[in-house]
């Protein structure tokens, strides 16, 4: 992991690698595929064979309110893996009540977005959405949960691959008592977007 420097790593004011612009300077930019592949490996738990080896850093769209209505909307990081699946990935610093439908917009912008006029429904994409927040999301669960759709009496029937969302809950993570800095590579990444870590933190997990 060796990310773009978000401000001085020596600097008691290091700036928020969580902004808007130094995250997408960081991780949105054709570029940053490696840093990218390494973030969305962490956060999608591949390793070995089912690692991520590619991916297509798609430029910064912006869906205008002709397309949506009244909201003009862009979407942070936007992507497409080696199976053509799609990510994208939300940063939203301030809890406005409305992140899960929030996401499942976004989600399904990504979606609709993709299939061109005249085009067979079977080649819509698997998308996958990871929302990044910096405050508590989920009152229950871990600092990374994901979702997917499932039958609600049997777990062990999917409907579809479709649909992935994850929430990476910040405030969660910072009062994690054991964090796995060297064996756990989504604690490494979220240990450098918190702009409160060390500098010396920081160091170890550049490494």
């Amino acid at each position: 992991m060796k990310p773009k420097p978000a401000g001085s790593e020596k600097s008691p004011d290091r700036l928020n690698p969580l902004n808007d612009y130094l995250f997408f300077k960081v991780m949105g930019e054709k570029g940053d595929e490696e840093q990218l592949l390494a973030f969305l490996n962490a956060v999608l738990k591949r390793s070995g064979n089912s690692r991520l080896v590619s991916v297509e850093i798609l430029e910064n769209k912006t869906f205008t309110a002709e397309i949506i209505g009244d909201k003009s909307s862009i979407l942070d990081i936007r992507a497409v893996l080696e199976d053509k699946s799609r990510v994208n990935i939300e940063v939203q610093l301030r809890n406005l009540g409305n992140m899960d439908r929030r996401s499942l917009f976004y989600w399904s912008l990504e979606y609709t977005r993709s299939l061109a006029a005249g085009k067979d429904y079977l080649e819509l994409p698997n998308v996958i959405a990871i929302n990044i927040v910096n405050f508590e999301f989920l009152p229950e669960g871990d600092f990374h949960t994901s979702f997917h759709l499932w039958e609600d009496k049997n777990k062990s029937v999917m409907l579809t691959d479709a649909l992935e969302i994850h929430f990476v809950d910040m405030v969660k993570f910072r009062v994690l008592r054991e964090k796995d800095i060297q064996n756990d590579p989504l604690h490494r990444w979220l240990s450098w977007f918190d702009k409160d870590s060390s500098p010396e933190l920081i160091e170890e997990v550049s490494d």
